[in-house]
């Protein structure tokens, strides 16, 4: 899938026939893999990865000249879209949840195979979601997950972060919600829970801002709720606002768009409670290690 130079080649899809452009593009140039690996990687993860996304807008951030050129987020379906793409009309939101002037935007919805294809062509490196759905008709729903996202702040890493998801899964499970952790592909983790019934984004965002600054109480030197970058120092900051109804969370199994294929990763507690042991215990994985582990892995969100 890989010719050489800006050579396009046609390719049927799930009945669907799309044109692919520029598959020898090196999109990262630390490691020479190329747009047409990048292709490879989400038809392979595609099992898994589909579940996640279903239902949900999809804001999608592109690098068509590579990671080391400019990025910019899309969330309007570009033109030239391929009309079978599902897509939902959705009012813009500001950071409270209410519509903005009336403005609407035109989400993509990838639901399968030949969507998610049609989105790598564009060089859509990361898949961003909302923590809420939408039905058939295209209507959001309340949230169906919850999420908190740990940022190590300078001087912390990856290990800190394995001390503090062991401490927040301790704090939601005394709100009965179980937690599963994700590396987030980038410097630290992000935690999800699936709720039983559908929430407001309003109240899941209070809950895990609870959680946050229970745990600032508790462990001042190691946990900070505060978004400031000059408290953060030696800390993991507990990122609670991911789930406001306006904000996204770059999904499991989708890619980074940083020096080299790393992959927003699911992990067992076994390999969380050993990066908090040793510092060298979990490391951020790479899309190849993804593709041989997604099949003990994939049913982390679906029982």
């Amino acid at each position: 899938m890989t010719p050489p130079g800006g050579e396009e080649v046609r390719v049927d899809v799930e009945g669907r026939t799309l044109k692919l452009s520029n598959l020898g593009k090196v999109l990262y140039p630390s490691t020479g893999t190329t747009k047409g690996e990048v292709l490879n990687y989400y038809a392979q993860v595609s099992p898994v990865l589909l579940p996640l996304l279903h239902d949900r807008p999809v804001t999608r951030v592109r690098w068509p000249h590579g990671v080391e050129r400019n990025r910019f987020f899309e969330k309007n379906a570009p033109a030239g879209t391929p009309s079978w793409v599902r897509t939902v009309d959705v009012p813009t939101t500001g950071s409270r949840g209410e519509s903005r002037h009336g403005d609407r935007l035109l989400f993509p919805i990838i639901d399968d195979l030949a969507t998610l294809t049609w989105a790598a062509n564009l060089a859509a490196l990361e898949l961003h979601v909302h923590q809420w759905t939408v039905d058939r008709q295209g209507r959001p729903r309340g949230a169906d997950r919850i999420v908190i996202d740990l940022d190590p702040g300078e001087g912390a890493g990856l290990h800190e972060c394995c001390r503090v998801a062991l401490l927040v899964r301790d704090k939601l499970a005394d709100r009965r919600l179980e937690l599963r952790p994700v590396t987030s592909g980038s410097k630290g983790l992000h935690l999800y829970a699936v709720l039983p019934r559908r929430q407001d984004s309003e109240k899941t965002s209070q809950t895990a801002r609870e959680v946050a600054e229970e745990l600032q109480g508790e462990h001042p030197r190691l946990v900070t709720a505060t978004m400031t970058k000059a408290r953060r120092s030696g800390k993991v900051f507990l990122d609670w606002s991911q789930n406001a109804g306006s904000k996204t969370t770059v999904s499991p199994y989708s890619l980074r768009g940083v020096d080299r294929p790393l992959v927003a990763t699911p992990v067992t507690w076994d390999e969380v409670s050993e990066g908090a042991e040793d510092p060298l215990g979990l490391e951020q994985f790479g899309y190849d290690e993804v593709l041989a582990r997604v099949s003990g892995l994939g049913d982390l969100f679906t029982t």
